[in-house]
């Protein structure tokens, strides 16, 4: 007779081997992995944080490896068990992987403009005869990702402080990231959708226009396994802090996003109202995953 080994005890014995896995990767070869949400393609994604990790690299004395999520759900499961050192995180999914995996070290939040929080706008052609998201029922609506903070979560917040439920709409699709919002929106493939400000900002010309702008949200961040050694996460913090003041600091960061000024020190706190905000909408995953 097979023994089957209770699910807690596999859950303990995995967690244990991550550990020894993330552990002894530091001592071995000093290798840091270093994990980012899929908002863009692959290789968009790797060439805007390459400049970043080669100063990192200088900055910290360790080499380290860009990987890029599969997905969001992935990507939350990864820093939320330790099987990378750090990861950029959108704010949503820093909040999730928060409830269901407990707080991690935070090194540092984006600064843009001098600002630590940004926007979202709900979208439609420039053309259209939309006007207000009350004029949103009856359409087709187009979201990113589930767990996106601007393309879906706090979308789905403002659609409903404006009396549209999901259910109001004609049909709505998740698309996976902002650009395959936009396309989707100038192609007419759908009446509105969900983007970053930024997002907005770039395609703004070739026939959009913002049918609402979302309440500021504390910006990307930037986490640390618990796993980490704290001189590690120390000099990860000190040497994002001192970007600004690096010469090649203002490429780097504008490459990662335009506009960017520095990187700042956040809080767990500082994403709060982000909290409640995913507590009314009752977005997908906000109960604890089993």
């Amino acid at each position: 007779m097979l023994y089957k080994m209770p699910r807690l005890v596999m859950k303990v014995l995995l967690a244990f081997a991550i550990c020894i896995s993330l552990c002894s990767e530091l001592k071995a070869d000093d290798v840091l992995t270093f994990a980012v949400h899929p908002y863009l393609s692959a290789m968009e994604l790797i060439d805007r944080f390459t400049p970043l990790t080669e100063y990192l690299e200088e900055k910290a004395d360790k080499k380290i490896k860009i990987e890029i999520s599969g997905d969001y759900e992935e990507h939350i499961n990864r820093i939320g068990e330790n099987s990378v050192h750090f990861a950029y995180m959108g704010p949503a999914p820093y909040v999730r992987m928060v409830l269901n995996y407990g707080k991690k070290p935070i090194l540092a939040r984006l600064e843009i403009k001098g600002k630590p929080y940004f926007r979202g706008a709900i979208i439609a052609r420039k053309g259209s005869a939309l006007t207000s998201l009350a004029d949103l029922k009856g359409k087709g609506f187009a979201f990113g990702d589930p767990n996106s903070t601007m393309s879906t979560l706090v979308p789905k917040f403002m659609l409903k402080e404006a009396g549209v439920d999901v259910n109001d709409l004609a049909g709505y699709e998740f698309l996976n990231n902002h650009q395959n919002v936009v396309l989707g929106v100038l192609l007419g493939n759908f009446d509105a959708g969900a983007v970053k400000e930024e997002m907005f900002i770039l395609y703004k010309k070739r026939g959009l226009k913002a049918l609402a702008k979302s309440p500021p949200i504390s910006e990307h961040l930037f986490v640390a396994s618990s796993l980490v050694p704290a001189d590690t996460i120390e000099s990860l913090r000190e040497a994002l802090f001192d970007l600004s003041k690096h010469k090649k600091g203002v490429q780097i960061m504008n490459t990662i996003k335009k506009g960017m000024t520095g990187f700042v020190r956040a809080e767990d706190f500082n994403y709060n109202n982000l909290r409640a905000i995913m507590a009314t909408v009752n977005s997908p995953g906000w109960i604890k995953n089993e």
